[in-house]
């Protein structure tokens, strides 16, 4: 029987064990890392090239616990510019191959290689001569003679101190599929406006909205000119609302700013009296339109401001403001 759950816990033996999994788990880690350079290289390539060069799309199947990270290796793969899905083993003996197709790829998941579900799917694929990339530590077992690729993992022990949960082997089976990830990515040349267009909602979705795609131009954007009096930009810095006004030379180059710590600043009878050039901070805080929102929050946060001037080619084009930033969450 299992031992009564409100037994007292030692603080310093959970310790212990959870350094024991992370060594464990780590030294698993460094064993499939040193595979890399000892025989895993080439077919791990190759597995990357028949991916990348598919018209259809990769189909992760795996049972078990192998199945729970193909899940997520599925997942992270269609959010990265590789279309990708998980198909069941025992779903698709029972109707769920037909959603696999001629131009398809199999990415199949198995520790051992000899899960009786993928029978089915595997001789499916034989059938339609649809590629099979084998992820498994089996590397003369079933699944790896019939794969088109064997990406062999090395049977490093697992954390569990009876080797029998899966621990360490499914660190390995998901950190090999990371890596088939960011490598097909990296070779597409995926960028993060790629990224934003398969993740367009929460929190990442907003760190990854471009700055002009918030900001504010055109006639809502405040400026005034280099000369100017100080009672014409208090005028803009209130018709505007952004608690501040660019201020621009001759030629549209953005020189310097005023804001309300500036006007604070100077403030006595002769203020007003005052050209813009006498109160601006020159040089200031500036950004580009396509400055992710991630980046502007970061400039803001370190520089303890509100407002960003937004420029191209040296002249302003927008502002944006920090309550802009918390409206899309990108905090």
């Amino acid at each position: 029987m299992l031992k009564d759950s409100s037994m007292n816990i030692d603080r310093k033996s959970v310790v212990a064990s959870a350094v024991r999994t992370l060594e464990t788990e780590r030294a698993g880690l460094k064993e499939l890392a040193e595979a890399l350079d000892n025989g895993l290289a080439d077919p791990f390539a190759e597995a990357v090239r028949i991916i990348a060069g598919i018209k259809g799309r990769l189909i992760v199947t795996g049972v078990g616990k192998s199945g729970h990270i193909g899940s997520k290796i599925a997942a992270t793969l269609a959010s990265t510019g590789t279309p990708a899905f998980f198909v069941h083993p025992a779903e698709a003996n029972h109707g769920d191959l037909g959603m696999i197709g001629d131009d398809d790829v199999i990415l199949a998941m198995s520790w051992s290689g000899e899960t009786t579900e993928l029978h089915g799917i595997v001789a499916y694929a034989r059938r339609f001569a649809i590629p099979i990339i084998a992820i498994t530590a089996g590397k003369s077992s079933a699944l790896a003679r019939e794969a088109t690729v064997v990406l062999g993992l090395p049977r490093a022990p697992e954390a569990c101190p009876h080797g029998l949960a899966p621990t360490t082997s499914t660190v390995l089976q998901l950190v090999i599929g990371d890596a088939l990830a960011v490598a097909l990515l990296e070779a597409r040349g995926f960028t993060a406006d790629h990224f934003r267009t398969f993740h367009p909602g929460g929190q990442l979705g907003a760190k990854l909205t471009q700055v002009r795609q918030i900001m504010h131009s055109g006639s809502e954007l405040p400026l005034a000119s280099s000369g100017a009096l100080m009672r014409e930009a208090i005028l803009e810095m209130t018709q505007k609302g952004f608690g501040c006004v660019g201020i621009t030379d001759a030629d549209g180059v953005l020189i310097g700013i005023i804001t309300d710590g500036d006007l604070r600043r100077h403030i006595d009878s002769e203020l007003l009296s005052m050209t813009v050039d006498q109160v601006m901070t020159r040089n200031p805080k500036t950004i580009g339109p396509e400055t992710l929102a991630e980046s502007a929050l970061q400039v803001v946060n370190s520089s303890a401001i509100t407002t960003l001037m937004v420029v191209e080619d040296g002249k302003p084009c927008g502002v944006v403001h920090l309550h802009d930033l918390l409206r899309i969450g990108a905090a």
